[in-house]
């Protein structure tokens, strides 16, 4: 594969589940184990706020207990030595591409370490413990939330992932499923605007068939060796 010169990098559930976060739609995940209309929807919070907010507050303190793996980290050293520009969208609301020493990440599905106030829009660090009646640091209003997008609400930052999906060199998707848009449609928009397009995921996705070139592995072992390779490391 060609040196290309800025390199989007879509990154899912599947990288973080080595560091014991589990995934939402493979068997066993989450979303076999609650209902989504009761957690990840607006009305689902209307209905019963203390409920979801003591889900979010249990996936917090995960998020909080659990460290990045080999993927994390090299996707941090690629940014920081490959020549050109790299954009890592994720769709995951943990901070390990943070941790691992990402020096910018797009959370388009928010994150967990975020409060958002429903009433005004304002954000703060979340709380160990967010409760319902959690006041806004700005305006005083009891609307605390999580600061994630839930179904049915618009993903973050479109206009800039847009952007740079149509300025990449090559576009790299991993460990996603490629059922959710509209990431799952990031992949096409890329190489229709002129980029290669390379999946690194557990197994092929539900649009394998728009990559150029698919390593299907443990993403902790994969993309260390794709990285390797791009980063020409012996």
């Amino acid at each position: 594969m060609s040196k290309p010169d800025h390199i989007v990098i879509l990154t899912g559930a599947g990288i973080s589940a080595e560091s014991g976060l589990g995934t939402f739609r493979d068997v066993g995940g989450i979303w076999s184990r609650y209902d989504w209309r009761d957690l990840a929807t607006p009305e689902g919070f209307a209905r019963d706020p203390d409920f979801v907010l003591d889900f979010y507050n249990w996936r917090r303190e995960k998020v909080r207990a659990v460290k990045p793996n080999p993927a994390h980290l090299a996707l941090a050293r690629l940014a920081r030595h490959w020549q050109g520009p790299v954009t890592l969208i994720t769709q995951n609301v943990d901070n390990l591409h943070e941790q691992a020493g990402s020096p910018e990440v797009i959370h388009m599905h928010g994150t967990h370490l975020t409060a958002l106030c429903a009433a005004c829009g304002h954000r703060w660090p979340a709380p160990e413990v967010m409760r319902a009646t959690d006041p806004c640091p700005e305006c005083a209003r009891p609307r605390a939330r999580p600061d994630v997008v839930w179904f049915g609400e618009t993903p973050y930052h479109l206009n800039r992932i847009g952007e740079a999906l149509t300025c990449a060199g090559l576009f790299v998707s991993i460990g996603t499923s490629g059922t959710v848009y509209p990431a799952a449609g990031f992949a096409a928009a890329a190489r229709a605007a002129g980029a290669r397009t390379l999946e690194l995921n557990l197994e092929p996705s539900q649009n394998a068939t728009v990559f150029d070139e698919s390593r299907h592995g443990r993403a902790s072992e994969i993309v260390p060796e794709w990285v390797a390779e791009m980063l020409n490391e012996s």
